[in-house]
């Protein structure tokens, strides 16, 4: 796993796990200018376009037959398989083949890469969705050749169910461009990594960002035996942001709740963690204090305290139900320590008290145990 550490405001403290395999950096760096710590790791590996047989194949059938309809779905994959084409030396005779076609753009940016390209849809949907594209197109297709640019689907996920079996029932003869498709990523025990740390909960929060990569976690998941405790944490502590819709289907699937912006890109996804994750997980008042408890850090007054693995996972005690008491024998069962003792837990106590910067924070209740000395 690659890890990343800031010091601004807002995410201070907070741990933020990152599955993408396009534009990963930068989307950790958003987050990082926030305060966010990112741990990230691709869930899946993009096969480049270039050397992909099966996208090779369907742009030859589409030279020796032009299609009489040209379904584009995303303008990053129509943009890719024009570089391919181009890579090739393909790419005019391409252009001069789906110029006799018509086309229909399913939103606002296939149609900016169609029209890059020098092509012009002839409808789009309002709606952006492949259900308003079937409404569109006439029941009976018979006898027409019907290509689709396809975009992230897997053997795990297809964002589009049913899209090019109705298709078929139509009459069409469907050619399916397979552009940029996904597979197991080059460094499954990095990621493997990534997937144990959501997982143990170890992770505040999990920014997804294609629908192939959650469907390729969940897989991984099972294969490996995490996945329930996997589903437990997205479900608990762990909360799952997706850029948009699509993203969120797998997990909608699952029966796992997760939260979207408005508008599907990686800048409104951060802005959203940034506002969104804090709310969720407010600070509490201490002795005067301002104490956030995360899955991986403690912060007081804005500042991350150098706190070990024992004094994390007895503040996290103390902060499940603030202000109460927590007996000793709780806290010695939460001590990530073999044959730990009373006496351990009032040492491991000693040292989270100097790591926090004040004593006050941590109240002893005389033959009863600790809490938290909130205001």
């Amino acid at each position: 796993m690659t890890d990343s550490t800031t010091t601004a405001a807002g995410l201070v403290g907070f741990t933020i796990a990152i599955t993408a395999a396009r534009r990963a950096d930068e989307f950790a760096m958003l987050l990082q200018r926030r305060g966010a710590h990112t741990v990230s790791a691709p869930a899946m590996s993009i096969i480049p376009l270039a050397d992909d047989v099966a996208l090779r194949a369907a742009t030859d059938d589409i030279l020796e037959t032009a299609p009489d309809i040209l379904i584009a779905t995303t303008g990053i994959g129509f943009r890719g398989w024009v570089e391919a084409a181009d890579e090739w030396g393909l790419a005019p005779a391409l252009m001069a083949q789906l110029a006799k076609t018509r086309i229909i753009s399913r939103g606002p940016k296939p149609t900016g890469a169609l029209r890059a390209a020098g092509l012009r849809e002839e409808w789009s949907p309002k709606s952006e969705s492949t259900v308003e594209v079937l409404a569109h197109l006439p029941d009976d297709l018979s006898g027409q050749r019907v290509a689709v640019q396809l975009h992230g689907a897997t053997e795990a996920w297809d964002p589009n169910p049913g899209f090019l079996a109705d298709l078929r029932r139509r009459g069409a003869t469907v050619i399916g461009v397979p552009v940029y498709r996904w597979t197991s990523p080059v460094d499954q025990s990095r990621f493997d990594a990534l997937l144990a740390e959501v997982a143990a909960a170890r992770v505040d929060a999990l920014a997804l960002t294609s629908a192939p990569a959650v469907a390729a976690m969940f897989e991984r998941a099972k294969e490996i035996g995490r996945y329930d405790r996997l589903i437990a944490a997205l479900r608990g502590p762990v909360l799952p942001y997706c850029v948009g819709p699509v993203t969120a289907g797998p997990l909608d699937v699952a029966g796992v709740p997760s939260i979207a912006p408005e508008r599907m890109r990686l800048g409104a996804l951060a802005r959203l963690i940034g506002d969104d994750l804090p709310a969720r997980r407010p600070e509490l008042s201490v002795a005067g204090h301002r104490v956030g408890v995360r899955a991986a850090a403690v912060v007081v007054d804005g500042r991350l305290r150098d706190v070990s693995p024992s004094g994390l996972a007895l503040m996290r005690a103390l902060a499940a139900n603030p202000g109460e008491v927590v007996s000793r024998t709780e806290l010695l069962d939460v001590l990530p320590v073999a044959d730990a003792d009373a006496h351990a837990v009032e040492v491991a106590i000693g040292r989270l008290r100097s790591a926090l910067g004040d004593r006050e924070l941590i109240a002893t209740v005389v033959k009863r145990g600790y809490r938290l000395a909130v205001d």
